[in-house]
């Protein structure tokens, strides 16, 4: 068992990364053939049902590769595992190849664009994409042979033709191997080991369809519709069918695969056997009914050669509206140029409604308790649980009563050298706390921080200026200023800052969130390292290649009708630097 979840975790850490840089544009939720061949109980899935512009996404983000670690990749090929130089041999080609994108898919075979689908047929992944020319692919994998001395075995299966490659140790009697299969213009990579049934293989490389189809269960039009994703592309783990594969030693075909990989590691015994009882499969039955599915999909997507543009929402599916309505309750308020992936080099804020707090963690606690469980380990945790009320909160969240959010956004800044010595020369920023009554809070906090006694802060939006308080050295040459902006306390510095500050005053504080962060990776990071190649200073490779790096990120956590929500962006820009 060991074995082959060991080697799943190869698998599925290559097609783990392809979700969140391949999705793409045109055609229906369930018209690609390859998912008739996915069973409608597999536990994860990743598909992308429209062809992704693999190429234009690769020269989009190009530039930003141009200076990774050649010294790791020398480490990596260090290995004394043959199996480890191979797979290294294949991650160098790759890393070699992106800086080139026509070349790399040149290498690999690989289409303009690809329809790329990973999910698992019990706890046996599988990953399929599409391939222009398999003799290419193939090439990749005899370099790698020939660098690690790590080689295959030619087998066949149904007309299909395979490679297969040990990954057991050594005189070990428990066979696992990954395979690569070619079929129809697909390549397929998955497992397969002593205990896998053969009827497992032909569902793997498109020889046997399932009972139910994936297609056929209209599952993915239903994420679609309920959640308001493009069509592009669908991933979900399915808890029901995990929860099923637990508690019952035959309810999928998952459980039928744990159920005799535990008995051979525990000569017999049923490691499942506390949770397979007719009280546990009832109650986490219903807890999976109740929380069935982690889905992702694409809220916005575009790709050219010069710009790659994509939002994706990660939501925890629930129908516990007790709990939603408790969370949705908390939500506070975040800034709206936090929004802007381009407004800011660095941004963090934090939506809270402090005077919820209490009772909607008390609302959640409470919900825990009910119904009494009987299953002996959720009995057990239901037990510590009732231990920590957290009815204490409301005595440490009054001192920040009415508080709505807070936010931090790093606008712009400038660096440069004196004596060798870096300096910040400027600096645009703002820092706001959102309140029902700012100037109130402000007064109540002054007597616990004797720094502020004698500090004054109008009502009217009049700044004052923090630089006495603070001692910043006149050379900074940074005045940080203190406001009220109408529901907003703030403390900003330069011109941006101030601009900012002003737009805030209209903003009238809503429950529009619970987190958010974003940044610009080359506006933070490349004034520092170009001043430190003026200072003469040695820097890093691991930093030098963030210099110029064209990409912005953001996260995002919230609360909605259907679940809790995950959300992220992502924009790269390829370089202009040659």
């Amino acid at each position: 068992m060991k074995k082959i979840v060991i080697a799943a975790a190869i698998i599925a850490a290559g097609a783990g990364a392809y979700w969140y840089t391949q999705h793409g544009t045109s055609s229906s939720a369930s018209a690609n053939p390859l998912l008739d061949y996915i069973p409608a109980d597999t536990p994860v899935f990743s598909g992308q049902l429209k062809p992704f512009p693999l190429k234009n996404y690769l020269q989009s983000i190009s530039g930003n590769y141009q200076q990774y670690s050649t010294d790791s990749l020398a480490e990596l090929g260090e290995l004394d595992s043959p199996m480890a130089k191979f797979f290294v041999s294949i991650y160098t080609q790759y890393m070699d190849g992106i800086k080139n994108p026509t070349q790399l898919l040149k290498t690999f075979g690989l289409p303009n664009e690809v329809e790329p689908f990973f999910y698992t047929l019990g706890v046996i992944p599988v990953l399929k994409t599409n391939v222009d020319q398999i003799d290419a692919f193939w090439a990749v994998l005899d370099k790698a042979e020939k660098d690690s001395g790590f080689t295959h075995e030619k087998r066949t299966l149904a007309g299909v033709d395979y490679r297969a490659y040990s990954l057991a140790e050594e005189g070990s009697t428990e066979k696992v191997d990954l395979l690569f299969a070619h079929k129809d213009g697909i390549l397929t990579v998955t497992l397969s080991g002593t205990t896998i049934e053969p009827e497992v293989l032909e569902m793997a490389f498109g020889l046997k369809k399932p009972t139910q189809s994936l297609a056929a269960s209209g599952m993915l039009k239903d994420i679609i519709k309920t959640h308001g994703f493009m069509e592009d592309s669908i991933s979900f783990i399915n808890h029901v069918e995990i929860v099923k594969a637990i508690t019952s030693p035959d309810g999928n075909m998952l459980g039928k695969q744990l159920t005799q990989f535990m008995a051979e590691e525990s000569q017999g015994e049923d490691p499942f056997a506390e949770i397979r009882t007719p009280e546990c499969k009832a109650e986490l039955t219903a807890i999976a009914a109740n929380w069935p599915r982690t889905v992702a999909g694409l809220t916005a997507f575009s790709s050219t050669e010069k710009e790659s543009h994509m939002a994706a929402s990660f939501v925890v599916e629930s129908k516990n509206q007790a709990i939603l309505t408790a969370l949705q309750k908390m939500r506070g308020y975040i800034p709206t140029h936090l929004a802007d992936i381009n407004s800011t080099i660095f941004s963090m804020g934090l939506g809270i409604d402090v005077n919820e707090v209490a009772p909607s963690l008390t609302a959640i606690w409470d919900d825990l308790q009910k119904p009494q469980l009987t299953c002996a380990p959720l009995a057990e945790l239901q037990a510590e649980l009732s231990q920590q009320s957290p009815a204490m909160l409301g005595m440490f969240t009054g001192m920040a009563n009415g508080v709505k959010g807070v936010s931090l956004s790093l606008l712009d800044y400038r660096m440069s050298s004196q004596d060798q010595e870096p300096k910040l020369e400027s600096l645009d920023a703002l820092v706001s706390l959102t309140a029902d009554n700012p100037s109130m809070l402000f007064n109540m906090v002054k007597p616990f921080a004797p720094m502020l006694a004698e500090l004054q802060v109008a009502d009217n939006g009049e700044p004052t200026d923090l630089s006495p308080l603070l001692m910043l050295p006149p050379e900074m040459n940074i005045k940080p200023m203190l406001a009220i902006k109408g529901q907003h306390l703030v403390v900003y510095s330069g011109d941006k800052g101030l601009a900012l500050a002003n737009k805030l005053a209209g903003e009238k504080p809503s429950a529009n969130g619970l987190y958010s962060m974003s940044a610009d990776y080359g506006k933070m990071f490349t004034p520092v390292l170009t001043l430190l190649e003026l200072t003469g200073e040695p820097i890093p490779e691991e930093l030098q290649m963030l210099k110029d790096y064209n990409m912005r990120v953001q996260m995002s956590f919230d609360v909605n009708k259907q679940g809790i929500v995950f959300g992220s962006v992502m924009n790269s820009k390829a370089s202009e630097k040659k």
